[in-house]
Parts: C-alpha cells; sequence; structure tokens
C-alpha cells in the first residue's frame, strides 16, 4: 500500500460523519514533506436533486486539528517533519466519481463522454447510474435535458460563472437617478 493510502485510512474515522476524506498528497519539499488533505461534505447518498452544501470555514478547522491530532500520535510519517494543508477541493478539480458530480449539483460542468465528444450543461440530478444536465439554449437550438449513464462519462470539470442565470438581478447603474456631483 502507499503512504497515501495509509494515512487516509489513518485520518477519514477522526473526521466524523459529516466529513470525507476526498484526497491526500504527500510531495517532497526540501528536507520537508508537503501533505495535502483534501475533505468534502459526506453525502447520505447517490441519488438527489438537492444541492450539497459546501463545507464552513469551521468545519475545514476542526477537520485541520482532527487530522494534524491523528498524525502526531501516529508514527506514520516517520521522523521527518511535515507540513499539513487540509483544504476542500477546489474548482479545478477534475470531477471523476459520481459523489464530485452529485456535489456539484446545479452547477454548470462540462463532462467527457467515451463514445462522444464533451457536453456541457447544468448539473440537474446525478443517480446511481445516471447525470442529468440541462443543455442551455445556443442560437438556434433551444434548451433541452439529456441523460448520461454514468460509465459513459470519463471525467468532468466545472464551468467557472461570474453571473449565474438564475441569481438574482440587481439594479444596475444605468438604471439608479443620476447623482449630483458634490465634489466641486
Amino acid at each position: 500500500m502507499s503512504l497515501e493510502h495509509d494515512l487516509r485510512e489513518l485520518v477519514a474515522p477522526a473526521l466524523g460523519a459529516d466529513v470525507v476524506v476526498d484526497d491526500v498528497t504527500v510531495t517532497p519539499a526540501g528536507r520537508r514533506r508537503v501533505v495535502r488533505v483534501t475533505v468534502d461534505r459526506a453525502l447520505d447518498g447517490l441519488g438527489g436533486t438537492d444541492p450539497v452544501e459546501p463545507l464552513s470555514l469551521d468545519e475545514v478547522a476542526d477537520a485541520t486539528r482532527a487530522v494534524s491530532d491523528v498524525l502526531d500520535a501516529s508514527d506514520a510519517l516517520g521522523s521527518q517533519p511535515y507540513t499539513l494543508e487540509v483544504s476542500t477541493p477546489g474548482v479545478s478539480r477534475p470531477l471523476t466519481t459520481p459523489e464530485h458530480l452529485r456535489r456539484n449539483l446545479g452547477r454548470l460542468v462540462e463532462v467527457e463522454r467515451t463514445d462522444g465528444g464533451p457536453v456541457t450543461g447544468r448539473v440537474l440530478e446525478v443517480t446511481p447510474s445516471t447525470l442529468r444536465l440541462q443543455i442551455p439554449a445556443e442560437r438556434k437550438t433551444p434548451a433541452s435535458e439529456v441523460e448520461i449513464p454514468l460509465p459513459d462519462i470519463t471525467r468532468g470539470r466545472v464551468q467557472v460563472e461570474f453571473s449565474r442565470p438564475d441569481a438574482d438581478e440587481t439594479e444596475s447603474p444605468s438604471d439608479q437617478p443620476e447623482q449630483p456631483d458634490e465634489s466641486r
């Protein structure tokens, strides 16, 4: 077994029922090592249409303390010094498991399929066997929904959106009355 696997097995029970270990990496950094533990919200099940709340900063801080305590009490890393980094996955993390897709309900993703090109759409539902996406309308093509069998998906990526279509619209500066310039 690898060191990363051993560390994952060591720290996972210390995180409690609401937090799971997503990934563990150990990289050399001079005389030290950097241990990166990525944690995420535990899922009650794969199916569902309700968005999964991201971990709060307090929950990540609690997870950091738990992982640190377990590693300090263990000799899994030996006597070599290390730096511990505990975080949640960022938007650049590839979506490689059904759980990754489930945690991104409501977000715009691009998925690559084994038997076709990439598909970009908003995640509507993830079941144990399929992914349902809402494909946005384009020029002459109306919006549609598509179901993709999970085994046909090789990987995916979250698409960064600076303004979501369902976000509350606020008044634009051009809609507000002009204020006199009082700097004179």
